[in-house]
C-alpha cells in the first residue's frame, strides 16, 4: 500500500485524484508528498498526520526558535538539505532526529554514519516539509554570519599597518572587494529574499548602518551595523550595480543580478546623499513573487470574467490606476505574460525595467537625456507592435498617443494616478482627451489596492461585533443578486482575525493580495461619457451595470477569510472599525 493509497482508505482523497496524482508522480519522478501538497488536494498537517500512522513513526511538531544552534552542527547543512533530515533535541541518552522522508533508506544510511561515528544514539520522528524548511534557515543566522564577518575585518583592520586612515574611492573600493564586506552584504541580500522582503534600505544614523527591509509595505529593522564600515558596504552595492563609487554627492540608479537558492533574483539600486551619509533603497524583484497569475493577485469571480472579456479584444486601451506601491505594474505584468504569444509583438516602455520578460522587446525611458514616454511610443509605433505597454500616462501627449494606438488597432497597456476606476475617464478629459474618443479607445480601467492576507494556518473564524455585521449586511445588500445568492445566511456571518503562528513568524499574515475594482466599457456607458461624464454619473452607471466596488471585493474577501474588516476598511478610506 503506498501514501496515496492510504490517503484513499482514510478518506481524505478520492480515487480519482489519487489516480491522476499517481500517474503525475510516475511521470515526473517527485515524491509524493511534494505533488499532493502541490495539487492543494490536502492540508499538509492532514497530509503527515496520515504518513505517520502509515509508517508508524510519530509526528513531531516543534518550534524552529526552541532547537538549539549547536545541535544542527552535529548534522551538516549540506547533509540536512540533501537528506531533509534535521536534529531537533538532545537528552542525556538519546538525540532527536527529524525526517521528512524516514522511509528513504538512503537517508537512513546515512544517519548510521554519521551517528556510528559519534557513537550517539538516536530516535527518528516525522517531521512536515514546512517544518523541515523552518528548521533549517537556523543553520544561517543572519547575524551570526554578519557578526563573524565584522570579527573577520577587524583582524584583517588590525593586521594592516596603516600611518593614516584614508577614505579615497580606490581604498573604498578595496575594502568593498574584501571577503567580509561582501559576506556581509550578501547575507543581508539573502535574508532579504528568504524573507521574502520586498525592499531592502540601508541608511546611516549618527551612531550606527541601519538595515531595514520591507515586509508587507511596512519597514522593520533587521540589522545594525558599525558606522565605520558604510563607506565599504555602499561601495560594494555600487560595484555590484557598476555605478560610479567616487560619486556620492548625487543620487545613482543601477541593477544587478544574483543566484539565492537556485534562483536568479534581480535587485534594483537607488542611492541618494543625505546629510549623514549616502543611502541605499534597494528593490528585490523575484520574479516568481512578482510574476504571478490572475488568481494569486486576487482576481476572482465577476472581476475576472470581465478581465479575461476585456484583455481577450484585439485592440483598445488597459488602464491601472492607484496609488504607488498598489500593485499596478504587477497586475499590467500578468496581463502582459498572457498577451505575449509567438504571433505578437510585444514592446514596453518602462521606469524602469522591473521584471524581464521572455520574448518581450522592453525598453527603459530615459527622460535626462530626452527619451520619455511621448518619445518612445512615437518610436515604438513604427516598430510594427501589436501590443505596448507605458509605464505611466503622465501627460496630455502621451495620453494622446496611447488613445490613438487603442483606436489604431494596438492593445495598449498602462498605468495611471486617480483613487477609483471612475476616475479614469474625468481624469482623460483632464488631460484634453475628447470624450468622444474615449468609448472606442478605453476597454477597461481597473483600480486597486493591497491588503495583508491571513495566515492559512492560524487564522480564527469569529462571530462579528453587532457594529460590524451591521456595516457587513448593508455592503451585501448592495451586491448583484448573482453574488449574493452565493453568501452565508446573515444569521450565519462569520469572519476570520488573525492569530500568529510559527509559520508566520506571529505576525498572523502571510503576503499580500489586491483588492479590485473593474469599469469595463459599454454603450450605456460611452452615453454617459458623451452627455454628462461626471465621477459621479460614471460609478452610478458601473453599478447598475454590476461592477464591484473595491470596498465590495475587500468584504467578499472577508467573509471567505482571505483578509480581515481593518485591512480593508484601511485601504478604502474608511472609518475603522474593530472586532476587539
Amino acid at each position: 500500500m503506498s501514501l496515496l493509497d492510504k490517503l484513499v482508505e482514510k478518506g481524505l482523497l478520492k480515487k480519482d485524484k489519487a489516480a491522476s496524482l499517481k500517474l503525475e508522480i510516475e511521470q515526473s519522478g517527485r515524491k509524493e508528498e511534494e505533488a499532493i501538497l502541490e495539487s492543494g488536494a490536502i492540508p499538509e498537517t492532514d497530509l503527515f498526520q496520515a504518513k505517520s500512522e502509515f509508517l508508524k513513526i510519530p509526528l513531531k511538531e516543534i518550534n524552529p526558535e526552541k532547537i538549539n544552534p549547536e545541535i544542527l552542527e552535529m548534522i551538516p547543512e549540506e547533509t540536512a538539505r540533501y537528506y531533509q533530515m534535521i536534529p531537533l533535541a538532545k537528552s542525556a541518552k538519546d538525540l532527536e532526529i527529524g525526517m521528512v522522508y524516514p522511509e528513504d533508506l538512503k537517508a537512513q544510511e546515512a544517519l548510521k554514519f554519521i551517528f556510528r561515528r559519534q557513537r550517539q544514539n538516536y530516535n527518528v520522528f516525522l517531521i512536515s516539509l514546512s517544518t523541515f524548511k523552518n528548521i533549517l534557515k537556523k543553520y544561517r543566522n543572519q547575524k551570526k554570519e554578519v557578526g563573524m564577518a565584522l570579527e573577520e575585518l577587524e583582524t584583517e583592520l588590525q593586521q594592516e599597518t596603516v600611518k593614516k586612515k584614508s577614505s579615497t574611492a580606490a581604498e573604498f573600493e578595496r575594502m568593498a572587494e574584501e571577503a567580509p564586506i561582501t559576506k556581509i552584504v550578501a547575507v543581508i541580500l539573502r535574508n532579504a529574499v528568504e524573507g521574502l522582503a520586498s525592499d531592502v534600505h540601508i541608511e546611516p544614523t549618527k551612531t550606527k548602518l541601519r538595515v531595514r527591509f520591507r515586509l508587507m509595505g511596512s519597514l522593520h529593522p533587521s540589522l545594525f551595523l558599525p558606522l565605520k564600515i558604510h563607506p565599504a558596504v555602499i561601495a560594494r552595492i555600487k560595484i555590484l550595480s557598476n555605478l560610479k563609487i567616487d560619486e556620492t554627492r548625487v543620487p545613482q540608479d543601477g541593477r544587478f543580478s544574483i543566484s539565492v537558492e537556485g534562483k536568479s533574483i534581480d535587485f534594483r539600486v537607488s542611492t541618494f546623499p543625505t546629510t549623514l551619509g549616502e543611502k541605499v533603497a534597494i528593490r528585490i524583484l523575484d520574479p516568481t513573487v512578482g510574476l504571478g497569475t490572475f488568481e494569486d493577485l486576487g482576481f476572482e469571480g465577476r472581476n475576472l470574467e470581465i478581465l479575461k472579456q476585456g484583455i481577450a479584444k484585439p485592440y483598445g486601451l488597459v488602464l491601472s490606476t492607484g496609488p504607488t506601491g498598489s500593485g499596478k505594474s504587477t497586475t499590467l505584468y500578468a496581463i502582459l505574460q498572457l498577451l505575449d504569444t509567438e504571433g505578437r509583438n510585444v514592446v514596453t516602455l518602462e521606469d524602469p525595467v522591473e521584471y524581464f520578460i521572455e520574448g518581450v522587446n522592453q525598453s527603459q525611458v530615459r527622460p535626462e537625456i530626452g527619451y520619455d514616454f511621448a518619445i518612445g511610443l512615437r518610436h515604438i509605433l513604427r516598430q510594427d507592435p501589436n501590443v505596448i505597454m507605458v509605464g505611466e500616462i503622465r501627460d496630455e501627449e502621451t495620453a494622446s498617443l496611447a488613445i490613438n494606438a487603442a483606436l489604431t488597432g494596438h492593445i495598449v497597456l498602462s498605468t495611471l494616478h486617480t483613487n477609483n476606476a471612475a476616475g479614469v475617464i474625468p481624469r482623460l478629459i483632464d488631460m484634453k482627451i475628447k470624450p468622444y474618443l474615449i468609448s472606442p479607445a478605453l476597454q477597461l480601467a481597473i483600480a486597486q489596492r493591497l491588503v495583508m492576507k491571513l495566515c492559512n494556518n492560524c487564522k480564527k473564524e469569529i462571530e462579528p461585533k453587532p457594529e460590524i455585521k451591521e456595516m457587513l449586511l448593508r455592503e451585501i445588500e448592495t451586491l448583484p443578486l448573482s453574488i449574493k445568492k452565493t453568501l452565508k445566511p446573515s444569521k450565519n456571518l462569520t469572519i476570520f482575525v488573525a492569530q500568529g503562528c510559527e509559520k508566520c513568524n506571529k505576525m498572523g499574515f502571510a503576503g499580500r493580495i489586491a483588492l479590485f475594482e473593474i469599469l469595463l466599457m459599454t454603450d450605456s456607458l460611452a452615453d454617459v461619457i458623451l452627455k454628462e461624464p461626471s465621477e459621479a454619473n460614471i460609478l452610478k452607471e458601473a453599478k447598475a451595470q454590476g461592477m464591484i466596488t473595491m470596498k465590495q471585493d475587500g468584504i467578499l474577501k472577508v467573509l471567505r477569510g482571505v483578509t480581515t474588516i481593518e485591512e480593508v476598511l484601511r485601504v478604502t478610506e474608511e472609518k475603522q472599525i474593530t472586532n476587539d
